[in-house]
């Protein structure tokens, strides 16, 4: 064999162990635990559920019973960014995987793919910038979702608003329709009592709509969508964050809009998310998730 097959197969073989690796984490599903001091002084802790592109189908056993043992985190508040579903006939398998969590407060926004079926796409192309809806696509579900959530009694925040009590904190939201898809208005201005403490939720966190969301007081900020930048390269990160968002912020904790003054900075935590495309189904070095944000008292 000489030294030019022998680096052909040593690469093949690197290619063939790194997509089974990405099958494979995949479904290393993770719970994160990540602490927000942003109440204010003498508050009691909150732990908020952070949930976001399931990308589910009904065939997805793994993930529907790791969902269902989020309710083990006994959160305060859960929180859905979008993209819940990846299948025509999710619905019954999300409200399954969902049951437990249902009976806790809850807060939600949809994707576009709680509008519309994910489809084949040339994973080369978001390199060009983010992925472009097409026409004809399939409809999902989607009211048969919205009823889901509502009738647990969770606030439908697509370009809407909300006060709710959580654990006695008296807790308003602002929340948009996805702005990946042009669907983001803004609601009109709150003219009630603000609470004690204000969150903004969108699934993907476009710098538009992170703008408005804070000019509108969101001490935090919750969005989805970016999956992490999904493939990622370990020691550099995401290549990618389907949005205008800065890949320094493709996922976790941060501040918005973080230009170094700190002064009206409000707390932005993006989601990796949970799933993948059913036409991508891979991860690398970025793990399908759910966070616990456990908001703390200010110093």
């Amino acid at each position: 064999m000489n030294r030019a097959m022998a680096a052909a197969l040593g690469i093949g073989a690197a290619g063939a162990a790194c997509v089974a690796w990405g099958f494979a984490e995949a479904h290393a599903f993770t719970t994160r635990r990540v602490t927000v001091p942003l109440l204010a002084p003498g508050s009691a802790p909150v732990r908020v559920l952070h949930l976001s592109d399931l990308h589910l189908t009904p065939g997805q056993r793994d993930k529907i019973a790791w969902t269902a043992s989020l309710a083990h985190e006994r959160p305060d508040l859960v929180v859905v960014t979008g993209d819940n579903l990846a299948h025509v006939d999710a619905v019954p398998a999300l409200a399954e995987a969902l049951a437990s969590l249902l009976t806790v407060p809850g807060l939600f926004v949809f994707g576009s793919n709680d509008y519309y079926a994910p489809h084949l796409k040339n994973p080369f192309g978001y390199f060009a910038g983010p992925s472009k809806a097409r026409h004809a696509q399939v409809r999902l579900p989607t009211e048969r979702l919205r009823s889901v959530f509502l009738e647990a009694g969770w606030h439908d925040l697509n370009n809407a608003r909300a006060v709710l009590d959580v654990g006695g904190l008296a807790v308003s939201a602002v929340g948009m329709d996805d702005p990946h898809i042009e669907r983001d208005r803004m609601p009109s201005p709150d003219t009630g009592e603000r609470g004690q403490l204000h969150l903004g939720v969108v699934h993907a966190p476009y710098r538009r709509a992170l703008q408005e969301l804070a000019a509108d007081g969101a001490d935090l900020m919750l969005a989805g969508h970016t999956h992490g930048g999904q493939v990622c390269v370990p020691g550099f990160g995401a290549l990618v964050t389907n949005c205008d968002l800065d890949r320094r912020r493709v996922k976790g904790l941060s501040t918005w809009p973080g230009d170094g003054t700190g002064a009206d900075d409000a707390w932005l935590h993006v989601s990796a998310g949970a799933g993948t495309s059913p036409f991508a189904p891979v991860r690398f070095a970025c793990r399908p998730e759910a966070t616990v944000l456990t908001l703390t008292a200010r110093e």
